[in-house]
């Protein structure tokens, strides 16, 4: 598949004003995979006109004819799967295997709201004294800014366009400077789709406050849509205020993964296998602490030590690797620093904990056991394969130390009590909980968080929701 590496604006590809480019690396080697265009403020205002422009007419399209574009643009990548998954194994590292099923992932929200698009809905009622018909409908909020980071690059591009183009908004986005690629191949696929100019513009750049900045302060963009870091997230809040936007944050997690004394521990570690390693650990969902039961504490930490200590870590282009590198150079140092802190400060590494020399940033999937709750990894997103396990012996215990962060993203459960299961469930203070499993996201389901964890949901019936303004007519009733 032929990726363009040019900016585009109102359907068109087209080189960045001054007519700079920056590299774009694979994390496995180093190298250099392209050069793509590095837009500037003024090609964020052309695309932002661009998407101004095209708002009223987008806006009236028929939502069949929206939801017939995201469908055919579903179809599209799933044919292109091959291609998709190489480009985003080049770019960021995860194992092609995993990468196929990012693209399938990604793909499903196209579909997920191309069924949304002509379901929205609205509401017509009668005032309490009789007097009048309330009529509500629901309209496109405006122009959005669209930034996705780099660790999904495929799915959080498609769960932020998909539910734009279903509720009748304009786009321009700002993908990650890591992986612009798997963006500009996600555009092209649009435009086969059939997306009209100006809908959807996407202008890469080095310098993300150069082209979001004006975007946010422009008065013309109307709704923000973030995934990413809480510390950039809040800086972003903080523009957004400035002319009162919309805003969908997506931000940082320290997720918790409890095991009771009754959980099912093979179950358990499996789910540990998905929680902790999907994305070689580099994801907002990861689990971050583990926090397991005395009793099975033990028989959990060999166990999964066993079972991450049998993965092949290397270039995600090669058969049966299993782990790819991290994305680059200050990632691999950000893990290794941790481990250290921790391992400094009492844990014990039962497997792992040295990365291999160079080139590439890998890191290999480590365990450790007896961390000390003051690590710095208890309360930093580790964004690694690296499982910390601490042991409790009761519930309050647990629950307590859990919640005991900024963050609530998502918590992860195992037990066999389904009371324990709904009591516990209820008391972890995050948006989403994974209960006997390692996986929560869906694009049927609400995905986000609470606390510094972020505003809003994606994906669902309530995804679409951020995109759109209650409108609501009064009309007095004959009488």
């Amino acid at each position: 598949m032929a990726v363009p590496e040019l900016l585009y604006i109102d359907g068109k590809w087209t080189p960045a004003e001054s007519g700079n480019t920056f590299p774009v690396h694979n994390p496995a080697d180093e190298s250099v995979l392209a050069h793509v265009a590095d837009g500037s403020a003024i090609d964020a205002e052309r695309a932002l006109a661009a998407a101004a422009a095209a708002q009223p007419s987008w806006a009236l399209t028929a939502p069949r004819e929206r939801s017939e574009i995201l469908r055919r643009a579903y179809e599209l990548i799933l044919e292109r799967t091959d291609e998709l998954a190489a480009i985003m194994t080049a770019e960021m590292g995860k194992p092609l295997a995993e990468a196929r099923g990012e693209v399938a992932y990604g793909a499903e929200f196209f579909r997920w709201f191309s069924e949304e698009a002509v379901r929205i809905g609205g509401d017509h009622t009668t005032t309490g004294d009789g007097r009048n018909r309330i009529v509500v409908s629901k309209v496109p909020v405006g122009p959005c800014v669209l930034v996705t980071p780099w660790n999904f690059p495929l799915a959080m591009g498609t769960r932020k366009i998909g539910p734009a183009v279903a509720a009748g908004c304009t786009m321009v986005f700002k993908p990650a400077e890591q992986t612009p690629l798997t963006a500009l191949a996600l555009m092209q696929i649009l435009e086969d789709a059939g997306l009209p100019p100006g809908v959807c513009n996407v202008v890469t750049t080095s310098d993300a406050g150069s082209v979001v900045g004006p975007w946010l302060a422009s008065g013309v963009a109307r709704k923000l849509s973030f995934t990413g870091s809480t510390q950039v997230g809040k800086l972003l809040l903080s523009q957004a205020a400035a002319t009162v936007m919309r805003t969908s944050m997506e931000l940082g997690g320290n997720a918790p993964f409890v095991v009771c004394a009754d959980a099912d521990v093979d179950r358990a570690v499996d789910g540990a296998m998905v929680a902790k390693l999907r994305n070689m650990g580099e994801a907002c969902t990861a689990a971050n602490r583990f926090f397991v039961h005395r009793s099975v504490a033990t028989e959990f930490t060999e166990k999964l030590a066993a079972k991450m200590s049998e993965l092949r870590v290397g270039d995600g282009a090669s058969d049966g690797v299993q782990i790819g590198p991290l994305i680059d150079g200050d990632g691999l140092t950000k893990v290794q620093e941790l481990v250290a802190d921790a391992v400094g400060r009492g844990a014990r590494v039962v497997t792992g904990g040295v990365a291999p020399d160079g080139p590439g940033h890998f890191y290999p999937p480590t365990v450790l056991t007896d961390v000390n709750h003051d690590a710095d990894l208890m309360s930093t997103e580790i964004f690694g394969p690296v499982a910390a396990i601490v042991v409790f012996d009761d519930e309050d215990e647990v629950i307590d130390i859990a919640n005991d962060t900024e963050w609530g993203l998502v918590g992860y459960l195992f037990t066999q009590d389904i009371d324990r299961a709904l009591r516990l469930s209820d008391r972890m203070e995050v948006g989403m909980v994974g209960l006997n499993t390692g996986l929560v996201s869906n694009p049927a389901a609400p995905f986000g968080g609470v606390k510094q964890s972020g505003l809003g949901r994606e994906g669902g019936r309530v995804g679409i929701e951020e995109f759109l303004e209650y409108k609501y007519l009064a009309i007095p009733k004959n009488v």
